[in-house]
């Protein structure tokens, strides 16, 4: 029922190759801390697998370091192994490591992409504005059916004025996360849900149910309003990190969306 807001997939997506990038650094001989069969392991990627371990929350020391040398040369052993018997070029792992390099360079690129475009506190302070517009002033704590057909909504309709209770009529929906507690849906704001359904519900009165089916892409709903409250809009300064995602976000979509524009894509 959820409508999305602005997609942060990209962003998200980006952050998951984020620990993959920092072992990529190669970096001369001269700089290892310890060899594999010949092959070094730098410095740097020592450095690289400390910094992952202090970034949550563990404390750069004389044991971290050799713990993490130990993963290295643990990595390196198996690495050597792995391509040893083959598995360097099989295709589906090709692919893989393929796309590890590629999330590595993207990582890289978009995460100086957004620190050489800084979200302004004008900016933020406009969002928010926008943010508080979308919520609105008003929350809404509703339930409702959801089945397939219309027959099935206004069956459903004319049971409930015939004064069959909505709880027990609600365990024929098809929304299983509500179904089974009588259709509720919490307290939300409009712009939660899609545009037909939301309608609707605001234009109820405390109490009552729609007396035709809404239609929206889910299907058809039969909707009850039990009460509304004002909206508890969060400060702007609680709301700050949010924000700066969210234009972030919008931010890197931007410049995709340019990228694309540019690419000779057939």
């Amino acid at each position: 029922m959820k409508r999305m807001l602005t997609s942060t997939a990209l962003i998200a997506l980006v952050a998951l190759t984020a620990s993959v990038s920092a072992l990529a650094a190669k970096s001369p001989a001269k700089d290892s801390v310890a060899t594999v069969n010949g092959k070094a392991i730098s410095k740097s990627r020592l450095d690289a697998v400390v910094a992952m371990h202090v970034a949550q929350g563990r404390k750069d020391s004389d044991d971290l370091r050799k713990t993490a040398k130990n993963e290295l040369v643990d990595r390196e052993v198996l690495e050597q192994e792995a391509r040893k018997q083959g598995f360097g070029k099989k295709p589906e792992l090709v692919d893989q490591m393929e796309m590890a390099r590629q999330g590595i360079l993207i990582n890289a690129y978009m995460h100086d992409y957004v620190n050489s475009h800084p979200i302004s506190e004008d900016m933020l302070k406009k969002e928010y504005e926008t943010f508080k517009a979308q919520l609105g002033d008003k929350e809404y704590k509703a339930r409702h059916i959801l089945v397939e057909k219309e027959d099935a909504a206004k069956g459903i309709i004319a049971r409930l004025n015939k004064g069959e209770k909505f709880e027990e009529l609600a365990k024929q929906s098809k929304d299983t996360a509500s179904k089974d507690h009588g259709g509720e849906l919490g307290w939300a704001v409009p712009s939660r849900f899609v545009r037909p359904f939301s309608d609707a519900m605001v234009a109820l009165e405390k109490g009552k149910y729609t007396q035709t089916p809404v239609k929206t892409n889910f299907g058809y709903h039969v909707i009850a309003l039990d009460d509304t409250r004002a909206t508890a809009v969060p400060a702007f300064e609680a709301s700050r990190a949010q924000l700066l995602k969210r234009l972030q976000a919008q931010l890197v979509a931007t410049r995709v969306a340019e990228l694309r524009g540019k690419a000779k894509i057939e």
